[in-house]
């Protein structure tokens, strides 16, 4: 069953990256993710609700509660970064810097949750990496100024933070119901979210966004929410293994690299196309 989850979180995080992309287009991205953090936060906590999960909150240990903040503060920064650098780049650049996390995650899984690091998972590691590094293409225009290449230094930064999520959202959900730890994490990621808005005077941007925005950011809200759920479900499984799981997630580059295709008419170059077939060869062997 962990795995079928891994794999919906991975179909519903691909559709996220593509409904974001389209819903910040003219949106300031703090104010874009503050807004579809509050749709993640209803949909969140409705399923704990409907679950029953709810009236279990008091009998959450203080340690599980650390780990849920932590993982929740980390979900925060990796969203923040990954958002602005989806504004300020192309999809198919910014996601597979952001799913090079999946390496990080690994070695730390290795280090934190005592999880062997077999030849297997060597070669796959080394697969990912690879792929991830012929994915990230370079603009061929000469006159592309470094300020407009920013978006790299943010996409790096979300993949750091989404390694530390996932680490600390399997320590964290080990005694609660992973629909509840969910929205409990969900509340840690819009009060960071909001704050930034606050703190850097966006409150007025909200106001500016227009119906098709609110259609996008809300569906991206709908479908960050579906992969949350599914993945924290497959991490919550005591036979699932962080190192597979969140590798079979990030084959959402796949969907992502799709759908950016069909709507947003993005294109893979041979030596992109070519990096994408090692990403997913390295995570299916990771299943074996």
């Amino acid at each position: 069953m962990w795995v079928l989850l891994a794999f919906g979180s991975a179909l519903f995080a691909g559709m996220t990256a593509i409904l974001s992309k389209c819903g910040m287009r003219n949106i300031d991205s703090d104010a874009g993710t503050a807004v579809r953090t509050c749709v993640v936060l209803v949909f969140a906590w409705i399923m704990a609700g409907l679950g029953g999960a709810v009236g279990t909150i008091s009998e959450i240990p203080g340690q599980t509660w650390v780990f849920l903040i932590l993982s929740g503060a980390a979900t925060g920064a990796s969203w923040i970064f990954y958002y602005r650098a989806l504004q300020l780049g192309d999809v198919n650049k910014v996601t597979p810097i952001d799913k090079s996390s999946t390496v990080l995650t690994m070695l730390l899984a290795v280090i934190f949750l005592g999880e062997k690091l077999t030849l297997l998972k060597a070669v796959c590691m080394a697969l990912i990496g690879a792929g991830t590094f012929l994915m990230i293409q370079k603009k061929e225009a000469d006159s592309e100024k470094t300020t407009k290449r920013r978006w790299i230094l943010y996409a790096l930064l979300s993949a750091v933070f989404a390694s530390l999520q996932s680490i600390l959202g399997k320590l964290g959900i080990e005694n609660v119901d992973s629909n509840l730890g969910t929205a409990i994490r969900t509340c840690v990621v819009l009060v960071m979210a909001w704050l930034i808005v606050l703190a850097r005077g966006k409150a007025g941007a909200v106001r500016e966004i227009k119906g098709t925005g609110w259609l996008f950011l809300i569906l991206s809200g709908f479908a960050t929410g579906a992969s949350w759920l599914c993945y924290y479900g497959a991490l919550h499984d005591e036979a699932a293994q962080a190192s597979v799981v969140v590798p079979v997630d990030k084959l959402s580059i796949v969907v992502t690299v799709l759908f950016s295709w069909i709507f947003l008419k993005e294109r893979l170059s041979k030596k992109a196309a070519g990096g994408l077939v090692l990403i997913v060869a390295g995570t299916l062997l990771l299943l074996l």
